[in-house]
C-alpha cells in the first residue's frame, strides 16, 4: 500500500481512539453503568491464588446476587482485599470486587450483595486468612428449581467441587439468601421447609460433608402474599448445622423487595457474626 493510500485508515483509526478515550473518561450515565460492570468483571490476580482458602458457597436468588446500588467511593467493606478471592465462571480465582455475581447471573444487572461484608468481617477476626467465595445464586428463582438434578443445583455442585479442587482448602459453609420467589403461589410457599431439608441433605450428601454449615437468611421481602408462610418455614428447620439470620426489618430499595446497600452491609456483617459464633461454640465443645 503506498503511503497516500494509508493516511484514510491512520486518521480513521486516529478518530476511533478518541472517540473510545473519550467514552472511558467521560461516558454518558447508561454507558457508565455498563462499563462498570464489566470493568468490575475483569480477572485480577492475586498472589493468593494457589493457597488454600475458607471457601462459601453463595446461593439463593437475587439478594444473595446482589441488587444493591454501588455509591462513590465504595465503602471500605465492599472494596476488593487481596485475601478475598471469587471463583469466576471461567474457574480462575480472581480477586473478588463487586458486582460479585456478573458472570453467573448474567440476565440482570447485578450489584451490591452480603458476601464482601462478609469476608471482611471473617478478614476482622482473622487477618491471616485467604477466603474463597464461590458465587452461584441467581435472581427470580424458586427452591424447587434448586433440587438435585436441576441446572441451578448441578451448577453451584459443580462450582463448589472445583473451588474445592482448584488449590485446596475447605468449605466454610453455604450462605442462602432465597424464597422471595416461593411467596407467590401457595403450594411453593406451603412447600417451601420439605423442599429445603431435602436440598441440605442433598448438598451434604453430593459434597461428602455430612455436617456441613448452611446459613439461611430470613425473608426480608417477598413476591407475594405469602411471605409469612415461608418465613415461618424457614425458621422451622431442624436439620443440625442450619442457623438462621433473620433480615426482616432492614432497608429496602423503592421496589420493595431487594435489600439497600445499607442493608447488605449490615446482613453481611451479621451473616459473619453468625459465622465466627457458630465456630467458637463448636470449638468449645471439641
Amino acid at each position: 500500500m503506498k503511503p497516500a493510500a494509508r493516511r484514510p485508515l491512520l486518521l480513521c483509526a486516529l478518530a476511533a481512539a478518541a472517540a473510545l478515550s473519550f467514552l472511558l473518561v467521560a461516558p454518558p450515565p447508561p454507558l457508565a453503568a455498563h462499563l462498570s460492570t464489566l470493568l468490575a468483571a475483569l480477572p485480577v490476580t492475586s498472589p493468593y491464588a494457589p493457597r488454600p482458602k475458607l471457601l462459601f458457597l453463595l446461593a439463593g436468588q437475587s439478594n444473595m446476587a446482589g441488587r444493591g446500588l454501588a455509591p462513590t467511593p465504595l465503602p471500605p467493606p465492599f472494596r476488593p482485599h487481596p485475601r478475598v478471592l471469587r471463583l469466576a465462571a471461567s474457574g480462575r480465582w480472581v480477586v473478588a470486587s463487586p458486582p460479585l455475581h456478573a458472570d453467573i447471573d448474567t440476565h440482570k444487572a447485578c450489584g451490591l450483595g452480603p458476601a464482601m461484608p462478609f469476608a471482611h468481617r471473617l478478614l476482622g477476626a482473622s487477618p491471616d486468612l485467604v477466603l474463597g467465595l464461590v458465587p452461584s445464586a441467581v435472581g427470580g428463582t424458586r427452591i424447587w428449581m434448586w433440587a438435585r438434578g436441576e441446572p441451578l443445583y448441578e451448577a453451584a455442585v459443580a462450582r463448589a467441587r472445583a473451588a474445592l479442587g482448584a488449590g485446596g482448602g475447605a468449605l466454610g459453609a453455604v450462605l442462602w439468601f432465597q424464597g422471595e420467589s416461593d411467596t407467590i403461589e401457595l403450594d411453593d410457599a406451603t412447600g417451601y421447609g420439605g423442599r429445603m431439608e431435602r436440598l441440605v441433605n442433598d448438598l451434604r450428601a453430593d459434597l461428602g460433608i455430612p455436617d456441613l454449615l448452611v446459613i439461611q437468611v430470613g425473608l426480608a421481602s417477598g413476591e407475594g402474599n405469602y411471605t409469612d408462610i415461608v418465613r415461618e418455614a424457614q425458621k422451622n428447620i431442624r436439620l443440625p448445622n442450619v442457623i438462621l439470620v433473620d433480615a426482616i426489618g432492614l432497608p429496602l430499595r423503592d421496589d420493595q423487595l431487594h435489600l439497600s446497600t445499607e442493608a447488605q452491609l449490615r446482613l453481611g456483617d451479621m451473616l459473619g457474626q453468625a459465622y465466627l459464633k457458630f465456630n467458637s461454640s463448636t470449638e468449645s465443645r471439641q
